[in-house]
């Protein structure tokens, strides 16, 4: 199991009181997995995906990656551990406007230095269609282009895990399938995958489903497991 979150619970203060942002919610992804979290504004997506990708600590509960406890590492560690093992895509996609496409998704090898990012950047650039864009800038960019580059970003470390926020709330639909099919590829050759969205037409996009509403999970449906072919489950082949 790559994500595995157990009885989370997480709180916020505001002028009117304690708000329960999540409350003992339970989710796990395997390899090979591409799971979307929906519901509406306000129900507790984002946090969830924060506490699981190691950027906002729960209240009550534990979140495990790769069978780490995310939250038993002391802070220098746990950016180190995120660095390696976690991406993020998120939907305003957060990138550095002054650097090209290519410097953008060359920029995790600054916190996780590899000899070969360059070529795997350039890889990544080929295989998302922005190869006649590399050394163009992100003001300059389609909102279909900017998200392609935030997804090739958030690959170039191989990481075992996969979070992505609202990746398609700006996209129209022939981009958000595009989005999909790179994130689906990425889940079949063993990566995990979890979305969090308030668009319930996503959930067209995968094999299951999980509805959270007011913090609380209130379903989890047709589970199905896109299969990393054989010999991948350890060295994946990621997009």
């Amino acid at each position: 199991m790559i994500l595995q979150m157990s009885a989370i619970g997480k709180r916020f203060s505001s002028p009117e009181g304690t708000v329960q942002a999540l409350e003992s919610v339970s989710l796990s992804v395997a390899a090979g997995e591409l799971v979307v979290v929906e519901g509406p504004s306000g129900c507790g997506k984002s946090t969830l995906l924060l506490a699981a990708g190691g950027l906002l600590a729960p209240d009550q509960g534990q979140v495990r990656v790769d069978d780490q406890d995310l939250y038993a590492l002391n802070p220098e560690r746990r950016a180190r551990f995120r660095a390696r093992s976690i991406g993020f895509v998120f939907q305003q996609f957060h990138l550095i406007p002054y650097l090209s496409v290519f410097d953008n998704v060359l920029a995790p090898s600054m916190a996780l230095p590899r000899p070969e990012a360059e070529n795997r950047a350039l890889q990544l650039i080929e295989t998302l269609g922005l190869s006649d864009r590399q050394r163009h800038f992100p003001p300059t960019l389609s909102t279909g282009e900017r998200q392609r580059t935030a997804l090739a970003r958030a690959l170039l470390n191989q990481p075992q895990l996969l979070l992505a926020d609202e990746p398609t709330g700006n996209l129209d639909p022939q981009n958000t399938d595009a989005v999909f099919a790179h994130l689906a590829e990425f889940a079949q050759a063993g990566g995990a995958v979890l979305v969090v969205t308030h668009d319930a037409q996503a959930a067209r996009h995968t094999g299951r489903v999980v509805a959270l509403r007011g913090g609380r999970m209130v379903d989890d449906r047709n589970h199905q497991t896109l299969q990393p072919e054989e010999g991948d489950q350890n060295q994946r082949s990621v997009p």
